[in-house]
């Protein structure tokens, strides 16, 4: 039976983030995760998560501003790059947040891909000292044109050549199937370099209970496959987030 993480960016916005972690258990999440919860105070994330038993599972980098998606990616940011990776490293020990995501930003050649190398050994030498984990995300080039990390075949590719123990992929369904990649054949050949899992419906990324992408399959590949870890609800709500979680119980049947 699967399991399901929150993701406190997209659902129970209106909460601060504490609250949000309040919410999430009440509605029978086994986990959560965030985006960017520098503006609350650690200790109060971290009392939720131990009043309500939830692990963290991961938060973002910093975007590096409006319309910039990370900064690891950006050549002439790299001293920003490794502030925002720092400060990522410090919130998710602080909170006993499992994993970080690295942003990559907008930006494209080799120069980028040089640079997000040397920021992702940097990233994964801090968090390692804490046993959190580094995850980087293909995102579709619909949503956030230009974004480095475009492909999971290029993830893919990193991955292997850096050789980093606690480098891994976030495998977002909704993003890989917007780029025209076959979800269930990717999910198979990437699960053992992949340290989380995220869905939403497609295109509209709303709730996995409609759209192109049949999550009951998905799901249920997971579990023949062995996966076991929390599966990420990374969707948009139309409207309040408790009105769109009758799949929850759905697909755990």
């Amino acid at each position: 039976m699967p399991r399901f993480s929150a993701n406190l960016g997209f659902l129970w916005p209106e909460l601060p983030l504490e609250e949000a972690i309040r919410a999430a258990a009440s509605a029978g999440f086994d986990a959560v995760e965030c985006h960017w919860p520098y503006d609350r105070d650690p200790a109060l994330v971290r009392a939720a998560l131990e009043e309500t038993g939830l692990a963290m599972l991961g938060l973002n980098t910093t975007t590096g501003g409006e319309g910039r998606f990370g900064l690891l990616a950006l050549a002439d940011e790299e001293k920003a790059a490794r502030a925002s990776i720092d400060q990522a490293v410090a919130y998710a020990a602080a909170i006993g947040a499992a994993g970080i995501h690295a942003m990559a930003g907008i930006a494209q050649g080799p120069e980028a891909e040089a640079t997000f190398r040397r920021n992702l050994r940097y990233a994964c030498e801090k968090a390692a000292e804490h046993g959190i984990t580094i995850l980087i995300e293909p995102i579709n080039s619909h949503d956030v044109p230009g974004y480095f990390l475009g492909s999971t075949r290029l993830a893919e590719r990193l991955i292997a050549d850096t050789g980093l123990a606690n480098l891994r992929l976030m495998f977002d369904c909704y993003h890989v199937a917007r780029m025209g990649e076959d979800v269930l054949a990717r999910l198979e050949a990437l699960l053992p370099v992949t340290g989380h899992i995220q869905f939403a419906s497609v295109p509209d990324r709303g709730p996995p209970d409609h759209g192109e992408l049949d999550y009951g399959k998905v799901f249920a590949r997971l579990d023949e496959l062995g996966w076991e870890k929390p599966l990420g609800a990374e969707y948009r709500p139309q409207g309040e987030t408790q009105a769109s979680l009758s799949w929850l119980a759905a697909f755990r049947r």
